[in-house]
């Protein structure tokens, strides 16, 4: 049997996952948790689980909070309604990662792919595991965001470009501004790269937002909305940039 843990606040997404859960006879749930706090308190006084089922966003927090706090060696599967936090995922132990509302099909193919990697013994082969889920390319839809205390969610194609400015990476909509909490390489792995180009080390633009393009003495790229900053194409992108334009 594979002792599996859920963790996950919303009360009908842990009934639902649970008859889910149900429907594979050899996964044992030993454990629902609601939170960052309860998930540490557990992982401390409990033996670990092979298999973890987490929501990222909690009452109290993200459930990347969880696992800077314990180690464990169990492999998880996200179950989510952001997909932003996909490539910060991928960097701990996930084996696959499912956007709600959660479907029969979808669950069974990560259950199926996570069993794949269980040698005989019924250890996980983490190495192998690893290597398999850096190949698998994700790439984000739409992008959480703060204002004050509330979330926003914006979706990828209102934006027109990321921008950093004083260590904090940036999307512009045509509305407003919004902070993220992304790094620019970040959002090079998990961005549409035929959508999105990383024209210079300050800037990603969209090519649905390109209003024009100047070729002397610079490349300069004007977009439909953008910050009040000059956007310039590198030189040593010059030729990247025009293969790019060509591809789409």
């Amino acid at each position: 049997m594979i002792r599996t843990i859920i963790i996950e606040d919303e009360k009908p997404a842990v009934r639902r996952l649970e008859k889910l859960l149900g429907l594979f006879a050899d996964l044992e749930l030993v454990a629902s948790l609601n939170s960052v706090e309860e998930a540490v308190d557990w992982f401390q006084q409990n033996e670990h689980p092979q298999l973890i089922f987490s929501d990222i966003v909690l009452g109290d927090g993200l459930s990347f909070d969880i696992f800077d706090k314990v180690s464990t060696k169990a492999f998880i599967i996200y179950t989510t309604a952001f997909d932003q936090y996909t490539l910060k995922a991928f960097k701990l132990n996930s084996i696959d990662y499912l956007l709600k509302p959660i479907e029969e099909e979808d669950l069974a193919k990560a259950i199926e792919k996570f069993k794949s990697f269980l040698p005989e013994e019924g250890s996980v082969n983490s190495q192998e595991i690893r290597q398999i889920v850096r190949k698998e390319k994700s790439t984000l839809s739409r992008i959480l965001v703060k204002i004050g205390y509330n979330l926003k969610v914006v979706s990828i194609n209102e934006i027109s470009c990321f921008f950093s400015e004083n260590k904090i990476v940036y999307l512009q909509t045509k509305e407003r501004t919004y902070p993220t909490d992304f790094t620019l390489d970040e959002l090079e792995n998990v961005l549409d790269e035929t959508k999105f180009f990383r024209v210079n080390r300050q800037f990603i633009i969209s090519s649905d937002c390109i209003k024009n393009i100047h070729t002397s003495p610079n490349y300069k790229v004007d977009l439909e909305f953008q910050p009040n900053e000059e956007i310039t194409v590198s030189r040593e992108r010059v030729k990247d940039f025009k293969d790019w334009l060509a591809g789409n």
